[in-house]
């Protein structure tokens, strides 16, 4: 059943009733993707009563429950639907309180281009989406129209998503906008559910529950990165890191073997290949090294590059660094591991026996030997 109206003094338009399905019971090839949209289905002699009338384009079509006295806007996909019928998305049935064969009324309208849309999610988990604004922009090329009040959904990554349209603008008496080829701007309202999460003062890594100060030391609540973790005291150069280097390192392994070792020595007899009873030919798992630079503690989902700045060598430092080589390294007296002290001259005279001289004023015995 359908009509010819003149709104005022307005251009004729198409006015018709229909029985509304849901998109996915319409003809043909099964495309689910049409049910995050606002485009219907019309039967064909819709598009003939609309050629016959002069309406403006793009076409688009207000639709109406007049028991509830709700109403959002569509465009039309295709003229392929069974006579009588429409064919709406699911969001659209929900929003206008729809079951399925109800009496709609759709008319033919005009709708000015959005400047702008403020929406809101019904659900947090739209907050997990990295870039809204970049997805939203995807599915509203599935979007003829969009009207305040509208529910409407969306699918991104195999979720669905349903958002509320809250304002549009420019604002009309039937509170809706166009959204084909045009610039909008989108603006978000928290998602239902949402709470604003309290700031705790200080920092937000976590501290060790023993008591003392924690491993990498005292943390900084404000500042850089490198204050904040306390990088001077677990960087690889400081004193706290070289101490438990030196205490990690100083467990041997492995056997200790002496420098004089003397000729004919008993040397340790090597394990056997032969198992023995009772004993077990299982290597040893070497103990783990506690030694290095101690662990940064940094918060979660945060790195740090705090290594030092190691400049390029000029050609400055290149000629520094030859002539530091060739100046003598080793100066001063040698000494032996004795403590005795060499004597200049010895090499010389070794071999030769020391004459004796006789002093002046020597003793004689009274017996007539010499002393």
């Amino acid at each position: 059943m359908s009509r010819s109206a003149r709104p005022g003094a307005g251009m004729p338009r198409f006015d018709a009733y229909f029985r509304c399905y849901p998109i996915i019971m319409a003809p043909g090839a099964e495309r689910p993707e049409l049910n995050y949209g606002s485009k219907i289905f019309l039967p064909p002699s819709a598009l003939n009563k609309i050629t016959q009338l002069h309406v403006q384009w793009p076409l688009m079509m207000e639709v109406i429950n007049g028991e509830k006295g709700l109403q959002t806007h569509a465009g039309v996909l295709e003229f392929v639907a069974e006579e009588g019928r429409a064919y709406i998305p699911q969001w659209m049935m929900e929003t206008l309180q729809l079951e399925v064969g109800d009496m709609i009324q759709i008319r033919s309208t005009s709708l000015r281009l959005a400047k702008m849309v403020k929406l809101q999610p019904q659900s947090t988990n739209f907050l997990d989406i990295s870039d809204p604004k970049a997805v939203l922009e995807k599915a509203f090329r599935n979007f003829a129209a969009l009207t305040k009040g509208d529910v409407f959904n969306f699918e991104y990554n195999d979720e669905v998503y349903e958002v509320a349209v809250l304002e549009v603008k420019p604002e009309t008496d039937n509170m809706g906008v166009c959204m084909i080829e045009t610039d909008v701007s989108v603006e978000f309202a928290p998602p239902v559910g949402y709470v604003e999460p309290q700031k705790s003062s200080g920092t937000s890594t976590p501290r060790s529950t023993r008591g003392g100060l924690p491993a990498g030391g005292l943390m900084h609540p404000q500042g850089t990165m490198a204050q904040s973790i306390n990088y001077d005291a677990i960087a690889p150069n400081s004193t706290t890191a070289a101490t438990g280097a030196r205490a990690g390192s100083s467990h041997f392994l492995s056997e200790g073997h002496k420098l004089n070792a003397k000729k004919g020595a008993k040397a340790p007899s090597p394990n056997p290949t032969t198992p023995v009873p009772g004993t077990s030919n299982a290597p040893t798992i070497p103990r783990r090294r506690t030694n290095g630079p101690m662990p940064l503690r940094l918060p979660p989902n945060k790195l740090f590059f705090g290594y030092e700045i190691k400049p390029v060598k000029t050609d400055a430092d290149k000629e520094a660094e030859k002539e530091n080589v060739n100046k003598p390294h080793f100066a001063g007296q040698g000494q032996t591991l004795r403590g005795a002290v060499k004597r200049k001259g010895n090499g010389e005279d070794k071999g030769k026996a020391p004459e004796k001289k006789e002093s002046e004023g020597q003793g004689r015995r009274l017996d007539g030997r010499k002393p």
